[in-house]
């Protein structure tokens, strides 16, 4: 239904706009050639316009770049300020901690930790909680310990799964057969010597790769999110729960970006019982922090393996994970900022922003779709939204995303760069999602040609 002559061209006039408008960004990029890509982190080079913006301030759910543009955020850096930029409550308890106090990395323990570890528990269910910096790291360790404890080699994931940059994690089926998923740089070995795969809400795969009997833990998110968002079906987290308890494996729930479902992220909202839940970016409030949390049981049993090293060699994410300050940042972000009201808030906005978005599809009668996961929501370009993430995969029209991402950037609204998904924060308000709607009412009116240049 899209013309795609009047597609690109409406892209070459966005982006022609976009390098017009931010001369110092466009410099900036240009001129750091001693960084690898150009950029600090080379996901930074997810750029629809050609170049990124360069980030002056941010406040809340507001971002201004070099040249003086500010920007509703909606991308909440992919999740990481999901607690808002900078929430005043984190920034008192890291200067508490970093100025006053002192010792961000003492590599002593302080009385934060114990705090954290309670409020995760009554969160999460899972008992006993230990700390990393990233989520990654967190799935490593969980992995690791797995392994150790059940003496099986292998990791099932969902097909288009995300859990960050976990060598095993990156296997995809095509066509019913396992592979390498594209894009996964330097493997160490192939991928289907350490995982195994199954379609997202098809337990009949899942309980066929299970029966192999050499899977140590099913880790997955209880809803895909980075492939898009892919809501779990009736039935189906139950039956992952049965089917992994009958051949013995354990179960990770990944909470990284599902935790926008509520306070408790899926697992507390839809009463799932997991053996580890791992989690990371938004707990610290901007700061990096990550934690991983095993059941009272899991938790005995790793304990009681013999000669198992958990303190030298053992030992998971560094020197830096569990440091003072990261601990103190996520103390006050679950304590004051990232709360049960502020969740009500955030779900009821991103039910307005998805209210908004389908009243512009349905009055342009385009099979799109809307998702919403708690205070995360989504527009796919297919109808009915994607059930596995190999359906999710194959819907995406890249240089359609470009277009409306490049646009929404040009009238000061920022998506996240790998997906039409945008994050609610305890910052974001009713303007901000109103003024989303405005313009991304425009921008199709524009596609389709039913109104002109705004």
């Amino acid at each position: 239904m899209i013309d795609r002559d009047r597609l690109g061209a409406l892209l070459r006039r966005e982006r022609a706009a976009f390098a017009a408008g931010n001369p110092r960004s466009a410099a900036e990029y240009a001129q750091a050639g001693n960084l690898f890509g150009r950029v600090p982190m080379t996901w930074m080079n997810k750029k629809a316009a050609g170049f990124p913006l360069y980030l002056a301030e941010a406040r809340g759910a507001r971002v201004t770049d070099l040249d003086g543009h500010e920007y509703a955020d909606f991308c909440l850096g992919d999740t990481a300020a999901m607690a808002g930029h900078s929430p005043e409550p984190v920034v008192a308890a890291v200067r508490e901690r970093f100025e006053v106090a002192g010792g961000a990395c003492a590599m002593l323990p302080t009385p934060d930790a114990a705090w954290v570890g309670a409020e995760l528990t009554r969160r999460f269910g899972v008992a006993r909680w230990s700390f990393a910096l990233t989520a990654t790291d967190a799935n490593r360790w969980a992995i690791r310990l797995l392994r150790a404890v059940t003496g099986r080699p292998r990791i099932l994931f969902n097909s288009y799964c995300y859990h960050g940059s976990v060598d095993e994690s990156l296997i995809v089926l095509e066509d019913g057969v396992p592979r390498s998923r594209e894009g996964n740089v330097g493997a160490p070995v192939e991928v289907t010597r350490t995982s195994r795969v199954a379609e997202f809400n098809d337990l009949e795969g899942l309980e066929r790769e299970l029966a192999n009997g050499d899977v140590a833990a099913v880790i997955m998110e209880p809803a895909l999110t980075n492939i898009g968002i892919v809501l779990p079906e009736d039935g189906y987290l139950e039956g992952v729960r049965r089917i992994s308890r009958k051949y013995g494996t354990y179960l990770i729930n990944d909470e990284t970006h599902t935790f926008s479902a509520g306070p408790g992220g899926a697992t507390g909202l839809w009463g799932l019982e997991p053996d580890v839940v791992t989690i990371g970016k938004a707990i610290g409030g901007g700061i990096p922090a990550a934690a991983y949390g095993l059941s009272q049981r899991l938790a005995e049993d790793i304990e009681a393996i013999p000669g198992l090293d958990l303190i030298d060699m053992g030992g998971v994410g560094g020197t830096l994970a569990g440091n003072a300050l990261s601990i103190a940042a996520t103390r006050a972000t679950l304590e004051h900022v990232l709360t049960e009201p502020a969740f009500r808030r955030m779900s009821d906005l991103a039910e307005m922003f998805g209210k908004g978005v389908q009243r512009v599809i349905d009055e342009h009668r385009l099979p799109w779709s809307v998702t919403r996961l708690g205070a995360r929501v989504e527009y796919r370009f297919t109808s009915p939204a994607p059930r596995s993430g190999t359906e999710s995969s194959r819907a995406g029209d890249p240089e359609l995303e470009d277009f409306l991402h490049v646009y929404l950037a040009n009238r000061g609204i920022l998506l996240t760069p790998f997906h039409n998904m945008a994050l609610m924060s305890p910052a974001t308000t009713e303007d901000m999602v109103a003024h989303h709607e405005r313009t991304f009412a425009e921008a199709i009116g524009e596609l389709t040609g039913r109104t002109g240049p705004s």
